[in-house]
């Protein structure tokens, strides 16, 4: 397909989100108020994700109520070095309302550089940068990146600082409860970076060495919400409306991240949201699902995405249909978005003859 034909990603979401249970009008996250403020307007967050949070992954988010989506990380050696690949992580899609950019490094002045390269960029579409520190993949943390940051306080103080004197907008950090679980330093490392001018700190209840395996020990986060005075986002097992909630009120946190717990489930955001008000979320049948699917489809092709990506996205979508199984392995072979369409009709026509039996 052209460029010159290609859909833009508000045609899409025009056409197809209404029919997914989506909201085709994105609101922006609030500009005005304090840090504090802005995230208990909006407190339902999607989090970044390395390989997965892509303009079509973020949209997809946003028309299911997230109240802000990130990029996933992004290398400020990247942007020092003028690669176009690294740039594409950060300038947002033309529909997005705005976006949260995640940098990761471990040198300083890298990060002074990133931070106005990115705010001079993204101008009003950049709502707030944050800082990984929480990584935990062994080959950022052997350049002394993501997590490995947790060991050198003193280091990741100058990195905020850094981002803080060059950014207009909020700068943030994530990070871990640790690099190994005998031995948390969140609540100690969250107040440095407190200290050094981040205006909210996000905590993974995991420690480094668990990747993420094991259960997230959300009494750390509630900890870190003790220790400091800026805003806590709780990160960690959120899988689900009910979590994204029960975040909020056990760790007195002021928002949550959702990452894996949104595959194949964009309308989290806004489930949590009725959870949270006391109403009963809407139901998301097969039918609902399957034209989820096809408007991230669409969507991956709309924002010039490699449609290889929506060989993860048919497994996260059609998990629990009678059929999901031969399905994906299809999907397997899928290379364009033809192929996917195709495979979204077959799902249904499956789908409407066990219904007529």
């Amino acid at each position: 397909m052209s460029s010159e034909a290609r859909p833009t990603s508000a045609g899409v979401l025009a056409s197809y989100a209404p029919c997914a249970g989506l909201d085709s009008s994105l609101r922006a996250f609030p500009r005005t108020g304090s840090v504090a403020e802005r995230l208990a307007a909006r407190p339902f967050l999607m989090a970044p994700m390395a390989g997965v949070s892509d303009a079509a992954y973020r949209l997809m988010a946003r028309a299911g109520g997230a109240g802000l989506a990130y990029t996933e990380m992004v290398s400020v050696a990247g942007i020092h070095y003028g690669g176009d690949k690294t740039w594409k992580l950060v300038v947002p899609d033309g529909s997005e309302p705005d976006v949260a950019v995640q940098l990761f490094g471990s040198e300083p002045e890298q990060f002074r550089e990133a931070a106005a390269a990115v705010a001079e960029r993204l101008g009003g579409l950049l709502a707030l940068l944050d800082v990984n520190m929480a990584c935990p993949v062994p080959k950022v943390t052997r350049k002394g990146e993501g997590s490995a940051l947790l060991d050198d306080p003193e280091r990741a103080a100058s990195i905020v600082r850094a981002c803080v004197a060059e950014a207009r907008v909020p700068v943030t950090v994530k990070i871990r409860s640790g690099r190994t679980a005998d031995r948390p330093v969140a609540p100690e490392f969250a107040r440095a970076m407190a200290d050094a001018g981040a205006s909210a700190v996000a905590v993974h209840g995991r420690s480094a060495s668990q990747l993420y395996r094991g259960k997230a020990d959300w009494s750390m986060v509630a900890r870190v919400a003790r220790a400091v005075d800026v805003p806590v986002i709780g990160s960690g097992d959120v899988l689900d409306a009910r979590s994204a909630v029960a975040m909020l009120a056990e760790t007195g946190c002021a928002a949550a991240f959702v990452a894996r717990g949104s595959y194949g489930d964009p309308w989290l955001f806004s489930d949590a949201v009725a959870t949270r008000e006391g109403r009963a979320p809407a139901e998301h049948g097969p039918a609902e699902r399957l034209a989820a699917f096809e408007c991230h489809v669409r969507l991956l092709s709309a924002t010039g995405a490699h449609l290889a990506r929506a060989r993860s996205l048919a497994g996260w979508y059609l998990k629990g249909s009678p059929h999901a199984a031969r399905l994906r392995d299809r999907a397997m072979s899928c290379v364009t978005q033809e192929d996917f369409l195709a495979l979204v009709e077959t799902a249904r026509s499956e789908g409407a003859r066990d219904d007529g039996r």
